[in-house]
């Protein structure tokens, strides 16, 4: 039987051969993408805040703060983002989220996963309520989170947090009105083995922060050491660069 195995994965590899999911184009292998869509993304990484991890055009030295640091800290202990906001980026996020294409979340982990490398971390995905869980049938953050466990050999919690509230949808909401809708929104589940933990808070895109102070918030109330932000895509502001 399993001779016969390799000629049809051939056969069904020239009737149906791998994509990039962001443009269709033919690729050489699963999760991955084409080399015009692998181009156009913007990788990041140090040089950064040493707060927020927004990057720096030039290195401008270990404690350097950006502007937005400097006139409010940040809850968290940085922002590990794979890649910047783009179009390539979000075309990803939306087809995970909302087209159902859970195989991105392997592709994206993959990414994000040198960014995770925090001996003993636990990762923790982003919530959702439980309402928007049974409308789209799954959360992307803890397919995400699963993944990178899996790459990175870390240990997983996808319930060590909850959304307790039904939030309404936060993208046409400025700072304020989101940090408003998310008040006393996540809780930290009472069996999650938190305290004295470096916590990697997994999401798919970090906009604004507020969900991710919202989280840190709670995380470190129930005793967290660290809580690092690990993100698919930053939306970066001006002057972050």
């Amino acid at each position: 039987m399993f001779r016969f195995a390799a000629p049809l994965r051939l056969a069904l590899d020239s009737a149906l051969p791998p994509r990039c999911p962001a443009c269709g184009a033919i690729v050489a292998s699963d999760h991955s993408l084409c080399g015009e869509c692998w181009s156009s993304l913007r990788f990041l990484g140090p040089p950064w805040c040493a707060a927020c991890h927004a990057p720096f055009d030039q290195d401008r030295g270990e404690d350097a703060l950006c502007a937005r640091c400097m006139e409010q800290p940040p809850r968290h202990d940085g922002v590990r983002a794979a890649v910047a906001y783009g179009e390539v980026a979000r075309g990803l996020a939306v087809r995970l989220k909302h087209g159902g294409r859970t195989g991105i979340a392997v592709l994206v982990a993959r990414l994000m996963q040198r960014h995770a490398d925090v001996p003993d971390a636990l990762l923790v995905p982003v919530p959702l309520h439980r309402w928007r869980i049974w409308g789209r049938g799954f959360n992307q953050a803890a397919l995400i989170a699963r993944a990178i466990g899996r790459m990175q050999r870390l240990e997983v919690a996808v319930d060590a947090l909850r959304r307790v509230k039904r939030t309404p949808m936060l993208g046409g909401l400025g700072r304020d009105a989101r940090a408003k809708a998310l008040r006393g929104a996540i809780r930290v589940n009472p069996a999650a083995q938190i305290k004295g933990r470096t916590i990697l808070l997994v999401d798919d895109v970090h906009t604004s922060g507020a969900t991710a102070d919202a989280c840190t918030r709670a995380l470190k109330r129930a005793g967290a050491k660290r809580v690092i932000v690990l993100a698919w895509a930053r939306v970066l502001h001006s002057g972050d660069d």
